[in-house]
């Protein structure tokens, strides 16, 4: 993923961070997820990220060339409107990017910015496995994974804070842990890697979403299969955070297997 400098983005305004994260309950607000099946701790909003995954976004095209490959660019925003189209969130504006990088990678920021290296517009071998990619990506997006990552790095990191400030004057005490945490919390939500247990809910999601789109599950798969065999120093890096590369595919199989996908 291109580099992005986060002290040049602004983070959450302090009282937003109070109102979103200060809550009853032993700071938790659970919401059930109907793609995920299971309930989520959102502490903010998933449009709240937008803004910053806008600038995030600005930021990598200005500090990362972007492929002037009309074809390229033009395979990309074919498949990625298919899929976001499959997805059901058509209604905001997406955009996409290629960026000059030989790594194989992609990537998706909160307000639907995609990214895929020009590594892997030329490893995924067909539009099947192109479309795996991105209906992964979008998958995150489903799922509110940014908005989770944010309010579980969140609720650690202030929680820590918190205890420091309960010596201290108790409203000004939480409005300065919660102003010192926002920016290391944005930047989990951001950019690091999905968590395992993320980048497996949107792996299968994202087959079902290819499928939705007219693609073929199994043919997509063997991208995921290709990427699990290079392994070594070589795994790229959207496969850091997966279990064994070997158990992810396996978990792929079987969930095609299931759903009876071709």
């Amino acid at each position: 993923m291109p580099a992005v400098n986060f002290r040049a983005l602004r983070p959450l305004r302090t009282l937003a961070l109070v109102g979103a994260l200060v809550v009853p309950a032993g700071l938790t607000a659970c919401s059930y997820n109907e793609n995920l099946g299971r309930q989520q701790v959102l502490l903010v909003d998933p449009s709240a990220l937008s803004q910053q995954g806008a600038q995030a976004w600005a930021q990598m095209k200005q500090t990362s060339k972007v492929s002037n490959d009309a074809a390229a660019n033009a395979r990309l925003r074919r498949i990625g409107g298919q899929i976001v189209g499959a997805s059901g969130l058509g209604g905001q504006a997406w955009e996409y990017a290629v960026f000059e990088d030989s790594s194989v990678n992609a990537f998706v920021l909160p307000g639907g910015k995609v990214g895929v290296t020009t590594g892997m517009m030329a490893f995924a071998a067909n539009d099947d496995e192109l479309a795996a990619v991105l209906g992964h990506e979008v998958a995150h997006v489903m799922a509110n994974h940014a908005a989770e990552r944010y309010s579980q790095s969140a609720l650690a990191q202030v929680g820590a804070g918190l205890v420091g400030a309960a010596t201290q004057n108790a409203e000004g005490g939480v409005v300065q842990a919660l102003g010192r945490y926002a920016a290391p919390a944005l930047q989990v939500a951001v950019l690091m890697p999905h968590s395992r247990q993320h980048e497996l809910e949107a792996d299968r999601i994202g087959l079902d979403l290819m499928v939705r789109a007219g693609f073929s599950a199994r043919r997509g798969v063997e991208l995921w299969r290709r990427m699990a065999a290079r392994g070594g120093a070589s795994t790229p890096a959207i496969l850091s955070t997966h279990p064994s590369d070997a158990a992810r595919v396996q978990q792929l199989d079987a969930y095609i297997a299931t759903r009876g996908y071709s």
